[in-house]
């Protein structure tokens, strides 16, 4: 018997050792193209029955028919007998058409479109440089119904980087609040208490994604016996504070929280390069990590609500019909992901985590 279970003995708590819940969805998944989606996608199709997916590809999603097509070429990369669902999304730039939104929506092509302040993370280049200058399609949005996903980060460069989030929330985001009150707004991968009490305070209408990562690792992880480019990711890891206040939102139980793992696979090179990629991939570890919170926080009979109930019913998804249960099971997990001459390194790869994905019920 570990010490964790004598201590739980000695304090009259009981353990569960596995937990089914209803099939879950990721709101927020980076799976590339070409060899790399290949690479990738298996192990998001098998954990997740749903996933909504990022448009920075290149050239970056950004009509209706270049949807469509990054569509078929994920649907034609799922392992045999996979019925995962990409829901797409649209990259928002400064010339974004209303009508084009509208059109993609209404035909089932979008899901929700997607903000990034130009130059905020990887091929953002051609992201939005006027956020208030896109009032024409926010108010189409907020007609329609249709999510806008926003990377939540200054690019001033004079903002150090540990505070972009912060600076965004209180310049840009509580604007674009006040101004469109009707439309639904994802706040992606939040990473600080504040945003969390933002998100809070507006979850009429907004919510947020909370990442596996950023539930385990803070800054310090960052430089933990050296520099580790492996956990780099935007937005970067912040203090310790703001990792609990992470964990205690993701266990709540508030339907304003919910996946969205940010898996954004790098080639090695990209990552251990003189200037490195920013980006974790957590798609092979992303429920492990989860439940494993979950456990850790007493919190196993709100996993469900936060993997498969909240962010469906933030978009107006019908809930999946499957299950799948994850099992007090330890396991050693691969260490890296083969890409081509490459590979993507796992996030808590080579380690033994204490809980594994049992049996998927579609």
């Amino acid at each position: 018997m570990s010490v964790t279970e004598l201590f739980d003995r000695a304090a009259g708590r009981s353990r569960m050792d596995r937990t089914t819940i209803r099939r879950p969805d990721d709101f927020h998944v980076h799976l590339r193209d070409g060899a790399m989606l290949q690479a990738v996608l298996p192990f998001t199709a098998a954990q997740f029955a749903r996933g909504i997916i990022m448009p920075n590809v290149v050239p970056p999603v950004t009509t209706v028919a270049a949807a469509i097509a990054y569509r078929e070429r994920i649907l034609a990369a799922r392992p045999q007998a996979s019925d995962f669902i990409p829901l797409m999304t649209c990259y928002l730039t400064d010339a974004t058409a209303p009508d084009e939104i509208e059109n993609g929506f209404k035909d089932g092509v979008w899901a929700a479109a997607k903000l990034y302040p130009a130059g905020a993370t990887t091929n953002a280049h051609h992201g939005v440089t006027d956020i208030p200058g896109l009032a024409p399609v926010f108010e189409r949005m907020e007609k329609i119904g249709m999510p806008v996903l926003i990377h939540g980060e200054s690019t001033d460069p004079e903002v150090d980087i540990f505070d972009r989030e912060a600076v965004f929330m209180e310049q840009s985001m509580l604007p674009l609040l006040k101004r469109h009150e009707g439309l639904k707004v994802v706040i992606e991968h939040v990473t600080t208490a504040e945003t969390l009490e933002l998100v809070r305070a507006h979850a009429r209408h907004a919510a947020a994604t909370i990442t596996p990562h950023h539930l385990v690792i803070n800054r310090t992880s960052l430089f933990q016996g050296g520099l580790r480019p492996h956990l780099y990711c935007l937005p970067v890891a912040k203090r310790e504070r703001h990792r609990l206040a992470l964990r205690q939102a993701a266990t709540s139980g508030e339907a304003c929280f919910f996946i969205g793992t940010d898996t954004a696979p790098h080639r090695r090179t990209a990552k251990e390069a003189e200037c490195c990629s920013a980006g974790v991939f957590g798609g092979a570890t992303a429920l492990q990590t989860y439940v494993q919170v979950f456990d850790e926080e007493g919190a196993l009979d709100r996993f469900e609500a936060f993997a498969s109930e909240n962010g469906a019913r933030f978009y107006g998804l019908e809930l999946n019909r499957g299950t799948i249960t994850l099992e007090r099971r330890e396991a050693t997990v691969m260490a890296a992901v083969a890409v081509e001459d490459t590979e993507v390194v796992v996030f808590q790869g080579g380690q033994t985590l204490p809980w594994s994905i049992g049996e998927v019920s579609p």
